[in-house]
């Protein structure tokens, strides 16, 4: 089969299409044939071996997949922990689910982890609740953008996003931001990106941060809490350290910190369940638009972690394994 592997740690470069021989399945897992492989901001970090959990070479990424059993069958999506930039990935039944009449490979693969993240981080992590001020950082990005409209859905009195140009703050702003503001102003002084969200919320104080690019922004947004505001952070963007949190500026205004990573629910299956049975019917029915950025031949995937990275993209990308 082709594939994408890594020899070697580092940027885009490191990323070679190459023949492998097809998965083995291990116990529990069934072989798919893959029409779709979907791509996420944390494979540009899996491949610098950057992220949360140590990765060892050489290596096939890819976390998701849209295709069928290798026996035939519906068409599926799937989450995995390795493997999706391929033709033929192993993995288990149980974390896959059939895809709707109506729903598109890349609408499934934005719900799938993208979507199921924006969900826990809402409802499991977060608790929003009726009423709150919701902001999300990267509004216009794969999870930002179903977050955005899923804060409006269960009841935000107020969703206020960040995107890094002019067109993603009005993409936001059509998705259901009441208003949208420019990350950059965390560049200098995140005294300056707590302003602006206090700001955009009517001079107050903001109930929750769906956060992703820590340093600045994150510092930024801890401080645009009200009383027992929560930020809810679930990714590195920034690559830059971000300052220690001390328990006394907690307690000070009852704040809290929150971490999500998906891969916690992928050993709760239960978990996935209760958002994927939730989320592909809206997307099915219309009620919820997945946001599509490309679909790119494998071939070029080198192409599309560029693109990921210097934020050129909006919402979705998707890899084709067969071009």
């Amino acid at each position: 089969m082709r594939a994408v592997q890594i020899t070697r740690f580092g940027g885009p470069e490191v990323l070679d299409v190459v023949d492998l021989p097809d998965p083995t399945p291990g116990e529990g897992q069934q072989l798919f044939d893959v029409a779709t492989a979907g791509v996420n901001y944390a494979d540009t970090h899996q491949i610098e071996d950057s992220y949360l959990a140590a990765q060892r070479l050489p290596l096939v990424p890819g976390a998701e997949f849209v295709g069928t059993p290798g026996g035939g069958g519906p068409r599926v999506v799937g989450l995995l922990d390795g493997g999706g930039y391929a033709e033929k990935v192993a993995a288990h039944p149980r974390l896959t689910w059939q895809v709707p009449d109506g729903v598109t490979d890349e609408q499934a693969l934005a719900v799938v982890l993208q979507g199921s993240t924006a969900y826990h981080l809402l409802r499991t992590s977060a608790h929003l609740a009726a009423g709150e001020t919701v902001v999300v950082i990267a509004g216009a990005g794969g999870v930002g953008s179903l977050a955005v409209q899923l804060a409006r859905r269960w009841g935000a009195g107020r969703v206020i996003a960040t995107a890094s140009s002019p067109e993603k703050r009005a993409l936001t702003e059509e998705l259901g931001a009441d208003a949208a503001i420019d990350p950059a102003l965390a560049d200098d002084d995140p005294k300056t990106f707590t302003a602006a969200l206090r700001e955009a919320n009517g001079g107050r104080p903001v109930d929750v941060v769906l956060e992703m690019t820590g340093g600045n922004v994150f510092a930024g947004s801890l401080s645009a809490l009200a009383p027992f505001g929560r930020v809810v952070t679930y990714g590195m963007a920034a690559r830059q350290e971000t300052a220690a949190v001390p328990p006394g500026a907690l307690m000070q205004k009852s704040r809290a910190v929150i971490g999500f990573w998906l891969a916690h629910c992928m050993a709760r299956p239960a978990m996935l369940d209760d958002a994927m049975t939730e989320l592909l019917p809206l997307v099915a029915d219309g009620a919820l638009r997945p946001v599509i950025g490309g679909r790119y031949p494998l071939t070029a995937v080198r192409e599309a972690h560029q693109d990921l990275l210097a934020r050129r993209t909006t919402g979705k990308l998707v890899l084709d394994p067969a071009r």
